[in-house]
């Protein structure tokens, strides 16, 4: 005999027996339904009869007759001779029935003793995960039968039946089952002692409910304070899952309050004070109730642990669904600041309800991202969702997080697409919140975001292959920018060297991702190197000397500033202008109205002259700072020389030579000043060293113990710093007075339209009591 294979050795060893077991069960119901199906015939049959009787002797022998007409000649022999009875008349029919009902069970006992040897588990699949449906017809005759009850009840007691209408209109209708009819008994405990439990009451509490949660159509309770004082002291001193079951209900209600269709719900509410009183109950006691019944307990690593697996969490689960289902609504129709900041701060603690439900997870998570990412949102509504996001972030598994992150992003690149003065702060906001959510799960945010960073790749790499008239705008706008500096700052976060040296733990996963961010947006600075796109280029310089600062990373930004300084627009003499300062800070892009102007020539002049400072101050300590500089003085140097000869560089006799700008000018030479003080500074240093530039850990340990602000160009750079501090708080003020300012004129103009359509109704009112 051959040997069995591995296969079907590991099979018969782990599924064999659930496999026959599964089978046996399939065959059970298919012989329950073909016993159902003969019932069905045998009644249908002796319902003919009954309407064609028989009287006498002449019956008895028709009904011989009929039965031996049904038997060929094999039945009637297997029959051991006996000859069947006629069917009786009514009198005897209770008696028959009952004897045919136990010889039916006989025959299921048969059935289920007897060895099912095979079965086609595929023909009776849906019988299986859809039990239900195989118990329908006997739960249809329930319902039948209490149907009959309630009509001989009205018969016979009317009075009790006129009652019921009037109080339990929900159990006169007879519904079928109910799958939150769990929770009426895990409250039994838990209810009001002051009140009656009946079976009517738990009928009453009881609500349909489908596989989703939705609520079945009813006529709609009104919800009252009375009722709402009800359950909050069940809430607040029993615990009550009833009363918790309630107000999930109610609230269901009034997240969809303002919806349009005409569905039905247990609850209606016909009072804004109801519906204010109820918000406030159910997002503040909600959380209370769930955390004593089912306690929530989070270890030092931010896992939490929760009994999943529990008859309340099973029971409860329709409930949480429901209950998710509603915040997610409730979230995309409310406008009212206060309101969302509550909403999302009672759904912090409800998250660990909700990690099973991925399908309203996600949902969720798209209107927290939607509030989070929108410009009309207050900041400390959204400080609230970028706390929904990060808490779910800490608690949730990979997928859930892959999922958050890119929800996000995709909220960044939404919310960053209108950038001016006045949004700026909320897009920034945005952007750091952001890069702290990646910084929670390095490996994450690796796969995420070498994803996206590949598809500014692909946007730039386009860009440059296939040149077209408008094929720039793809990248040449606040999205792209914003993009490229928000990954800056997820970068600078994660592979940030003090944050390394001060715990000493391994380099970060997201470090690869350094070199290709730094290519993309140097190729991104010189993609249009027209004067025009200047602020664009000062915007990617401060996002990478962000990254260099951080990382420690040399990225060669000088080159970049000096191809600025050697464009004509710093080389010829301006043009006198009365505009206003350009803000480098909210535009990528300088109206042509400003180019050849004084005011942008100073505006450059004060951007290149504090980039390259910010940059040199990198390696103010550093001990090739003499030759790192060197370059760079000799380039300003000359480039000095150029402007100030009013003959020009090529000596000719043209009158319109040098840029004429002794503020741009001045500042550059203080600039070089500086950086050759620095330079001096560092040589003494180095002149007193006694090890070789290939002892890597002395190079790096070089004026280690000094601090960067107490060189010649710290110390510059230092005091600058504080004078721009000074200017964006000027800036910021002017920027609120205006706004102040706007408010109060959109108020005004409300107010004067609003007197305007009085005065129109006035004259409308006097023109028709004239016509009288």
């Amino acid at each position: 005999m051959a040997k069995a294979k591995k296969a079907t050795r590991k099979f018969g060893k782990n599924n064999l027996k659930d496999t026959l077991e599964r089978r046996k069960g399939v065959a059970k119901i298919k012989q329950r339904h073909r016993l159902q199906d003969k019932k069905k015939a045998k009644r249908a049959k002796e319902g003919e009869e009954e309407e064609t009787p028989n009287e006498g002797q002449n019956g008895v022998s028709n009904g011989r007759k009929s039965q031996f007409q049904d038997m060929d000649v094999d039945e009637f022999f297997q029959g051991g001779f006996e000859i069947p009875e006629a069917s009786k008349t009514n009198k005897r029919g209770t008696k028959n029935s009952k004897r045919k009902r136990a010889d039916e069970e006989e025959e299921e006992d048969d059935v289920e003793d007897s060895d099912v040897g095979g079965g086609d588990v595929d023909d009776a699949a849906d019988e299986v995960f859809n039990p239900d449906e195989s118990d329908s017809e006997s739960g249809e005759d329930d319902i039948d039968a209490h149907k009959r009850e309630l009509e001989g009840l009205a018969e016979k007691d009317p009075e009790f039946y006129k009652y019921l209408q009037e109080n339990d209109a929900e159990l006169l209708r007879a519904e079928g089952g109910n799958a939150l009819v769990n929770i009426g008994q895990l409250s039994e405990s838990e209810a009001d002692p002051t009140e009656e439990k009946n079976e009517e009451d738990e009928l009453d509490d009881a609500v349909d409910m489908t596989s989703d949660g939705e609520a079945a159509p009813s006529d709609g309770e009104v919800v009252t304070s009375k009722m709402l004082d009800k359950w909050r002291t069940n809430l607040t001193q029993l615990n009550s899952l009833r009363a918790l079951k309630q107000v999930i209900f109610a609230f269901r209600t009034a997240a969809h309050i303002n919806d349009t269709d005409e569905k039905a719900y247990k609850y209606s509410i016909s009072s804004a004070d109801v519906y204010h009183e109820l918000l406030l109950l159910t997002l503040k006691h909600v959380p209370e109730v769930l955390q004593h019944h089912l306690p929530v307990k989070e270890t030092p690593s931010g896992k939490i642990r929760l009994n999943a697996e529990s008859k309340k969490y099973r029971d409860l689960t329709s409930v949480l669904k429901s209950h998710a289902t509603s915040l997610h609504h409730l979230l995309t129709t409310l406008s009212d600041a206060a309101t969302l900041k509550l909403t999302l701060t009672s759904i912090i603690p409800l998250l660990p309800y909700f990690l099973s439900f991925k399908k309203y997870l996600r949902g969720l998570i798209k209107s927290v991202v939607a509030i989070w990412s929108d410009p009309a949102s207050t900041e400390a509504t959204r400080v609230t969702a970028f706390l929904v996001l990060r808490r779910l972030v800490v608690i949730g598994d990979a997928g859930l997080r892959e999922t958050s992150l890119k929800s996000v992003y995709q909220g960044l690149v939404k919310g960053s697409r209108n950038t001016n003065m006045h949004t700026l702060p909320g897009v920034n906001l945005m952007k750091n919140s952001a890069a702290e959510l990646w910084v929670l799960d390095a490996n994450v945010g690796y796969t995420t975001g070498f994803t996206f960073i590949r598809q500014l790749a692909i946007h730039l790499r386009s860009c440059i292959t296939n040149p077209t008239k408008d094929s720039y705008k793809s990248v040449y706008n606040w999205q792209f920018i914003h993009s490229l500096d928000f990954w800056s700052r997820v970068l600078s976060m994660s592979c940030s060297t003090s944050t390394s040296n001060s715990t000493k733990t391994k380099e970060s996963p997201l470090t690869p991702l350094i070199y290709p961010v730094v290519q993309i947006t140097l190729g991104t600075t010189r993609l249009i190197p027209t004067a025009q796109y200047f602020p664009l280029r000062f915007q990617l310089i401060r996002s990478l000397l962000r990254l260099g600062s951080s990382t420690g990373t040399y990225i060669p930004l000088a080159p970049l500033l000096l191809e600025v300084l050697s464009s004509p627009e710093l080389r010829k003499a301006p043009k006198a202008s009365t505009l206003k300062p350009l803000d480098f800070g909210s535009a990528i892009r300088a109206p042509k109205s400003y180019l050849r102007t004084r005011i942008y020539q100073d505006n450059l002049g004060e951007e290149i002259t504090e980039l390259l400072a910010e940059f040199f101050v990198q390696w103010t300590k550093s001990i090739a700072f003499v030759e790192l500089a060197l370059p760079v003085i000799v380039s300003l140097k000359r480039w000095l020389k150029d402007v100030s000869n009013s003959r020009g560089r090529s000596g000719g006799s043209g009158t319109n030579g040098g840029n004429k700008n002794g503020k741009i000018n001045a500042s550059i030479t203080l600039l070089i000043q500086k950086l050759e003080t620095n330079s001096k500074f560092i040589g003494e240093r180095r002149a007193k060293i006694d090890f070789a530039p290939n002892d890597r850990v002395a190079v790096e340990g070089f004026l280690k113990d000094v601090e960067w602000d107490v060189t010649p160009l710290g110390a510059f750079v230092k005091g600058a710093r504080k004078r721009k501090e000074e200017q964006m708080k000027m800036v910021e003020r002017g920027r609120r007075i205006e706004e102040e300012r706007n408010m109060k004129g959109r108020k005004g103009e409300e107010k004067e339209k609003g007197r305007n359509d009085e005065d129109v109704e006035m004259d409308d009112d006097d023109e028709e009591e004239e016509e009288e």
